[in-house]
Protein backbone atom coordinates (compact mmCIF):
# COMPACT_ATOMS: atom_id res chain seq x y z
CA UNK A 1 0.00 0.00 0.00
CA UNK A 2 1.28 3.48 -0.88
CA UNK A 3 1.85 5.97 1.93
CA UNK A 4 1.65 9.66 2.57
CA UNK A 5 4.45 11.75 4.01
CA UNK A 6 3.20 13.63 7.08
CA UNK A 7 4.74 16.52 8.96
CA UNK A 8 3.27 18.24 12.02
CA UNK A 9 4.80 21.59 12.95
CA UNK A 10 3.86 23.89 15.82
CA UNK A 11 5.40 27.06 17.26
CA UNK A 12 7.45 24.80 19.56
CA UNK A 13 9.02 22.96 16.62
CA UNK A 14 8.69 19.82 14.53
CA UNK A 15 6.28 17.45 16.33
CA UNK A 16 6.09 14.54 13.89
CA UNK A 17 7.60 13.59 10.58
CA UNK A 18 7.17 10.30 8.76
CA UNK A 19 5.15 8.02 6.55
CA UNK A 20 1.49 7.26 7.17
CA UNK A 21 -1.34 5.31 5.64
CA UNK A 22 -3.79 8.02 6.65
CA UNK A 23 -4.36 11.16 8.70
CA UNK A 24 -7.60 12.09 10.49
CA UNK A 25 -8.17 15.69 11.62
CA UNK A 26 -10.94 17.61 13.43
CA UNK A 27 -12.08 19.90 10.60
CA UNK A 28 -14.15 22.98 11.39
CA UNK A 29 -17.08 21.41 9.51
CA UNK A 30 -16.48 17.91 10.83
CA UNK A 31 -13.73 15.35 11.07
CA UNK A 32 -12.03 14.28 7.84
CA UNK A 33 -9.45 11.75 6.71
CA UNK A 34 -6.66 12.07 4.14
CA UNK A 35 -5.47 8.95 2.33
CA UNK A 36 -3.00 8.32 -0.48
CA UNK A 37 -3.81 10.22 -3.72
CA UNK A 38 -6.11 12.66 -1.93
CA UNK A 39 -6.92 15.79 -3.92
CA UNK A 40 -4.87 18.89 -3.15
CA UNK A 41 -6.51 20.96 -0.42
CA UNK A 42 -6.02 23.35 2.47
CA UNK A 43 -8.33 23.09 5.46
CA UNK A 44 -8.65 24.66 8.88
CA UNK A 45 -9.09 22.36 11.85
CA UNK A 46 -10.12 22.99 15.44
CA UNK A 47 -9.66 21.64 18.93
CA UNK A 48 -9.65 17.86 18.87
CA UNK A 49 -7.56 14.86 17.93
CA UNK A 50 -5.17 14.33 15.03
CA UNK A 51 -4.76 10.60 14.37
CA UNK A 52 -2.01 9.26 12.17
CA UNK A 53 -2.10 5.64 11.05
CA UNK A 54 1.48 4.53 10.51
CA UNK A 55 2.37 1.88 7.90
CA UNK A 56 2.33 -0.89 10.54
CA UNK A 57 -1.35 -0.08 11.22
CA UNK A 58 -0.78 1.42 14.66
CA UNK A 59 -2.30 4.81 15.40
CA UNK A 60 -0.54 7.80 16.88
CA UNK A 61 -2.82 10.41 18.43
CA UNK A 62 -2.13 14.06 19.16
CA UNK A 63 -4.22 16.59 21.10
CA UNK A 64 -4.47 19.81 19.13
CA UNK A 65 -6.01 23.22 19.62
CA UNK A 66 -6.43 23.96 15.93
CA UNK A 67 -4.51 25.08 12.89
CA UNK A 68 -4.28 24.36 9.18
CA UNK A 69 -3.67 21.22 7.13
CA UNK A 70 -2.38 21.16 3.55
CA UNK A 71 -2.42 18.18 1.20
CA UNK A 72 -0.25 18.35 -1.91
CA UNK A 73 1.26 15.47 -3.92
CA UNK A 74 0.76 12.89 -1.14
CA UNK A 75 2.41 15.16 1.42
CA UNK A 76 0.35 16.32 4.39
CA UNK A 77 1.68 19.38 6.19
CA UNK A 78 -0.04 20.26 9.45
CA UNK A 79 0.56 23.69 10.96
CA UNK A 80 -0.83 23.31 14.47
CA UNK A 81 -1.30 25.93 17.16
CA UNK A 82 -0.45 23.08 19.54
CA UNK A 83 0.06 19.34 19.06
CA UNK A 84 0.83 17.05 21.97
CA UNK A 85 1.39 13.31 21.71
CA UNK A 86 -1.34 11.56 23.70
CA UNK A 87 1.08 9.45 25.73
CA UNK A 88 3.03 12.56 26.77
CA UNK A 89 0.07 14.50 28.18
CA UNK A 90 0.32 15.04 31.93
CA UNK A 91 -3.22 14.08 33.00
CA UNK A 92 -2.99 15.80 36.38
CA UNK A 93 -1.80 19.03 34.78
CA UNK A 94 -4.62 18.81 32.22
CA UNK A 95 -7.18 18.27 34.99
CA UNK A 96 -5.78 21.25 36.90
CA UNK A 97 -6.15 23.37 33.74
CA UNK A 98 -9.74 22.15 33.43
CA UNK A 99 -10.52 23.17 37.03
CA UNK A 100 -8.88 26.56 36.54
CA UNK A 101 -10.89 27.15 33.35
CA UNK A 102 -14.13 26.18 35.13
CA UNK A 103 -13.35 28.62 37.93
CA UNK A 104 -12.60 31.36 35.39
CA UNK A 105 -15.81 30.60 33.51
CA UNK A 106 -17.94 30.82 36.66
CA UNK A 107 -16.34 34.09 37.74
CA UNK A 108 -16.25 35.76 34.30
CA UNK A 109 -18.66 38.66 34.00
CA UNK A 110 -17.94 40.06 30.55
CA UNK A 111 -18.60 38.21 27.29
CA UNK A 112 -14.95 38.27 26.17
CA UNK A 113 -13.72 36.70 29.41
CA UNK A 114 -16.45 34.06 29.23
CA UNK A 115 -15.49 33.18 25.64
CA UNK A 116 -11.80 32.84 26.58
CA UNK A 117 -12.68 30.67 29.59
CA UNK A 118 -14.91 28.42 27.45
CA UNK A 119 -12.12 27.94 24.92
CA UNK A 120 -9.61 27.21 27.72
CA UNK A 121 -12.06 24.67 29.15
CA UNK A 122 -12.54 23.00 25.75
CA UNK A 123 -8.76 22.71 25.24
CA UNK A 124 -8.23 21.28 28.74
CA UNK A 125 -11.07 18.76 28.37
CA UNK A 126 -9.69 17.70 24.97
CA UNK A 127 -6.27 17.01 26.52
CA UNK A 128 -7.83 14.99 29.37
CA UNK A 129 -10.01 13.00 26.95
CA UNK A 130 -7.10 12.18 24.64
CA UNK A 131 -4.73 11.37 27.50
CA UNK A 132 -7.29 9.02 29.06
CA UNK A 133 -7.69 7.28 25.70
CA UNK A 134 -3.98 6.52 25.60
CA UNK A 135 -3.72 5.03 29.08
CA UNK A 136 -2.41 1.46 28.83
CA UNK A 137 -1.65 1.70 25.11
CA UNK A 138 1.80 1.62 23.60
CA UNK A 139 2.13 4.44 21.11
CA UNK A 140 5.04 4.53 18.65
CA UNK A 141 6.97 7.77 18.38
Amino acid sequence: MANLFVEIVSPTGNIFQGEAGGVRAPGVDGSFEVLYDHAAMISAFEIGSIRITVPSGERIEFATSGGFLEVLNNTVTILAETAELSSEIDIERAREAEEKALTSLHSAEEAGAQARAKEDLERARNRVRIAMGSVGKNRPV
